[in-house]
């Protein structure tokens, strides 16, 4: 087989194309340096001279007002990745779920539950209403279901896997399936879950990401200190450093005294984004192909 000659244009293409590739990855590191520069770097230091990507005065302080508390931030962290956990395999199970029988032609009731949805994605109630119905009938005061149960749902996530499943999935394997005598839920199961893995990875890592975040709802509904997770914990902590910071300002004996709020922002950021970065290398190879769902077909 001869061999194709690479002409100059696409080699000045490539080029270009790894140039700007390369620039556009060094704007997503970037700011990860000054993250982690001003995790390790003193108050006082950023203060005077701000944020740089080599820290000017190392310390440790941040770190130190983080884990001040061990057994709450740890107990924090269990919190959340059990709410993680268990809300992403729940919600993608049950939003595939719903997915499959919204695509499914035999269905015929599925344009008036598919409106359903996403009417709700456009009208809703408002938050009053929303807290009222949590605590007063569904009792989720100080409830760990109450961290679980609102981001459980996301029709969204609903309309994108029904597309993947209605494009990539012939209906001739549902269909040889149900002439083998499987049912419905088999067919689910141990058909279409296996063959909707890279949809199901990117949703995942979605919804994930979406409890990992979370403090709103604990911020509602979360008194008790064993179940506060982790991004509330830490918004709280901020909020008392910038209390105290307040305070010190009005004391001028305390003058001297400079509480770690920039840095203890940075390092809060590293404590919050490691496991997810510990978790995106196994999801991206599915997550690559779901987010092009839709790009090719066939």
């Amino acid at each position: 087989m001869p061999i194709k000659k690479i002409s100059k244009a696409d080699v000045g293409f490539g080029i270009f194309a790894y140039s700007i590739l390369i620039f556009l990855s060094l704007c997503c590191l970037i700011p990860f340096l000054f993250i982690i520069s001003g995790a390790f770097s003193s108050e006082q230091s950023i203060l005077e001279h701000g944020f740089s990507l080599i820290p000017i005065e190392y310390s440790l302080e941040a770190f130190r007002a983080v884990f001040a508390v061990p057994e709450n931030i740890f107990n924090a962290y269990g919190v959340t990745i059990f709410i993680t956990i268990v809300g992403t395999v729940v919600g993608i199970f049950f939003s595939s779920m719903a997915a499959y029988v919204l695509q499914r032609k035999e269905f015929r009731p599925r344009t008036f539950f598919s409106f359903f949805f996403y009417f709700t994605t456009i009208f809703n109630g408002g938050i009053v209403p929303w807290y009222i119905l949590m605590i007063r009938y569904f009792n989720m005061k100080n409830n760990i279901m109450a961290l679980i149960l609102p981001n459980l749902f996301n029709v969204f996530y609903i309309i994108i896997i029904r597309s993947f499943i209605s494009n990539s999935i012939p209906d001739s394997i549902t269909e040889s399936a149900k002439i083998d005598g499987a049912g419905e839920f088999h067919i689910f199961v141990k058909m279409i879950l296996p063959l909707s893995k890279p949809i199901l990875a990117t949703m995942g890592l979605f919804t994930a990401l979406n409890y990992w975040n979370d403090w709103f709802n604990a911020m509602l509904f979360v008194d008790a200190q064993k179940l506060i997770p982790l991004q509330y914990y830490l918004y709280r902590m901020l909020s008392q450093i910038s209390m105290l910071r307040n305070l010190i300002a009005k004391v001028p004996q305390l003058a001297a005294v400079t509480p770690p709020e920039e840095s203890f922002k940075m390092a809060m950021t590293l404590v919050t984004i490691g496991p997810i970065l510990l978790l995106y290398p196994f999801v991206q190879r599915f997550f690559v192909s779901g987010i092009m769902i839709g790009a090719v077909k066939g």
